[in-house]
């Protein structure tokens, strides 16, 4: 069963669309895996209670790992329209949907081969 990684971003905005970038690179480093681009707030369904993603994240300057969503800081939330990641995750390990995932988090800048070279060994250590 070909395994499906999670890719978030804003293609219009420079500073949050490395992941999307990679994709084609990704997809060729990993043919058995699938590489989606989609909003973190959209329907995520989980494999097996698993999901794998990939993301910018505002404030590191290396490519981290997380395990752990309690880890996630929870955004401030006065409507719908504030709902994020952090959230969407908690509800569906709440749900019993969820019980393992690996983010792999990106520094929202960086040099572009670089960063590529780092993620591809980070996934093939953790994956």
């Amino acid at each position: 069963m070909t395994k499906i990684i999670h890719i978030f971003g804003n293609s219009l905005l420079e500073n949050d669309n490395l992941a999307i970038k990679f994709i084609p690179a990704l997809s060729h480093a990993f043919p058995d895996y699938q590489f989606i681009h989609q909003d973190p707030n959209d329907n995520l369904h989980p494999l097996n209670k698993e999901l794998i993603i990939i993301d910018a994240v505002e404030g590191i300057s290396s490519i981290k790992i997380l395990h752990d969503i309690d880890k996630i800081i929870d955004s401030p939330r006065f409507s719908m329209h504030d709902l994020d990641l952090g959230f969407t995750l908690k509800l569906l390990k709440k749900l019993d949907q969820l019980d393992q995932v690996t983010i792999f988090c990106l520094p929202m800048s960086g040099d572009y081969d670089s960063l590529l070279k780092n993620l591809i060994a980070e996934i093939k250590k953790h994956l």
